[in-house]
């Protein structure tokens, strides 16, 4: 979140997704865990005073900070969550990434010899033709000067 002027601006959601992250950093869990106890000391204060002034403290510039505190507490837990579910798909990837290029690796090694001896194959061919034209060529000039002659 950045901060611009009197709100906030979150990023969007594949800016966060874009950036690397493995593991949420402890200082992420450590805010997390000081917003708690910010929020449960509030609750508790708040739940302390009388009717007439909890009237009194929706004006109040506390309750609109213990509101943001709240509204920051929600948007924490929603990114540790999402954080989570990228960490889950990060490891997933480390760990079936390698198995599926060993596999991959193992295929090609398989069929290297086979295309070897397809290309040598077929370069042999190509000789065998080449050498075929040069002799029909051959046999087509005699056979012109055999029918000028004639």
């Amino acid at each position: 979140l950045k901060p611009f002027g009197s709100s906030l601006v979150a990023l969007s959601p594949s800016c966060i997704e874009a950036l690397p992250r493995v593991r949420p950093p402890p200082s992420h869990t450590m805010a997390v865990r000081l917003l708690t106890v910010a929020l449960l000391g509030a609750a508790s204060l708040d739940g302390a005073l009388g009717a007439s002034q909890q009237a009194r403290s929706v004006m109040n510039p506390i309750r609109k900070v213990v509101t943001l505190l709240q509204a920051m507490q929600t948007k924490v837990t929603e990114e540790g969550a999402k954080e989570k579910d990228l960490y889950d798909k990060f490891m997933c990837y480390c760990k079936t990434g390698g198995s599926d290029l060993s596999a991959s690796i193992s295929g090609a090694d398989t069929k290297v010899p086979a295309l070897q001896s397809e290309i040598e194959s077929s370069a042999e061919k190509l000789t065998q033709s080449k050498a075929d034209l040069k002799q029909a060529q051959v046999d087509r000039s005699a056979a012109e000067e055999a029918m000028a002659e004639a």
